[in-house]
């Protein structure tokens, strides 16, 4: 049905073919699992050239045959104005954190809206609750690939869970979810490894790529999503980040989103990046590279003195770059590949 080109965030861009089937089962099993209801209107403010506005917002409103509101730009302002007549937004985090710098966004202003789903990128804590407490609604969270459409999702009714801040939810009814060790090991809950799914809305293949097909898939048939994550006892899954961004220092694996984690929450960080670069000693170290908030003073060395008090001191960043912005794709990822591009001479 479609050949739709990945993000290329960690490399050349492959064409991932998606079947008919694949995209009528994902549209099915989301229409019931995020409550679609006769009435509902779609706000549409994301690009048409991408799985997330191409197939799972646009698919979900004719399926269920919902008016879009359609936006061939997004304006922060325009969509806040448009929530007196929607009930579903799908945003990337972009967009949620651009209408947070705007003061017309309150809970009158989102009382007529249903549903908030966001997805493309990770979702920061502080995005998640500082929307909560300003319109009322907790954003939805999922987790899907341009391979396979959507993978999982955080409940949209109630009495399947909570929508949890920070995890991308449970897996979609259909879809098959595990994680592995680096030995193709099985991995108890709360352990972290590749994350590996199987269902009916995996693709077939990359276009003209039959080497890399086959290299991508187990021998029992399950999808390597080049993801890294775990699923807690409760069965929440949370993604740690891609595997090629897993940094191995001095023979220690070292998850770059952890440490962001703890980066974000310190005063005046606004986001942050940690990638790795090569090391004569190591192998491979951290590089923190840092945005602060408006009007705050973030000093790197100071940065990396705190975190040595939270953390191994195998995971702690050799060097903490303080920037503007970090280098984004246009559904908001950061690429870091441009950023360990930048900085690989460091230790040279």
């Amino acid at each position: 049905a479609a050949i739709l080109y990945t993000s290329g965030t960690t490399g050349r861009s492959k064409g991932a073919m998606l079947t008919h089937g694949n995209l009528l089962s994902n549209a099915e099993v989301l229409k019931d699992y995020w409550g679609w209801k006769k009435g509902d209107v779609l706000i549409h403010a994301l690009p048409i050239f991408h799985v997330h506005g191409l197939f799972v917002a646009i698919h979900g409103a004719l399926l269920n045959g919902s008016k879009m509101l359609w936006l061939a730009k997004f304006d922060p302002r325009k969509v806040i104005a448009w929530m007196r007549e929607g009930t579903v937004f799908m945003g990337v985090p972009t967009l949620y954190t651009r209408m947070l710098a705007e003061p017309a966004l309150t809970r009158d202003a989102a009382s007529h809206m249903r549903l908030f789903i966001s997805g493309s990128a990770p979702l920061l804590l502080e995005t998640f609750n500082a929307w909560k407490e300003r319109t009322g609604h907790t954003i939805l969270e999922r987790y899907g690939m341009s391979e396979t459409i959507m993978l999982t999702s955080n409940p949209y009714d109630p009495k399947d869970g909570e929508r949890r801040g920070g995890t991308v939810g449970f897996p979609l009814p259909g879809v098959g979810l595990r994680v592995r060790g680096d030995e193709g090991q099985e991995l108890p809950a709360g352990e972290i490894g590749g994350i590996q799914v199987k269902g009916p809305n995996v693709f077939k293949g990359y276009w003209r790529m039959p080497e890399k097909t086959k290299e991508e898939f187990t021998a029992d048939g399950w999808f390597r999503t080049g993801d890294v994550g775990k699923v807690d006892e409760r069965g929440y899954v949370t993604i740690v980040g891609r595997s090629k961004d897993l940094i191995i220092s001095g023979g220690y694996n070292v998850y770059p989103a952890e440490i962001e984690g703890y980066i974000n929450e310190m005063p005046g960080v606004a986001e942050s990046a940690v990638v790795g670069v090569p090391h004569p000693d190591f192998g491979e170290v951290g590089v923190a590279i840092v945005i602060p908030r408006p009007g705050a003073k973030v000093d790197g060395e100071q940065l990396i003195g705190t975190l040595k008090s939270r953390l191994a001191n195998f995971k702690i960043p050799k060097k903490c770059f303080v920037v503007e912005q970090l280098p984004r794709n246009t559904m908001g990822k950061v690429q870091k590949n441009l950023l360990r591009e930048q900085h690989k001479g460091l230790f040279a």
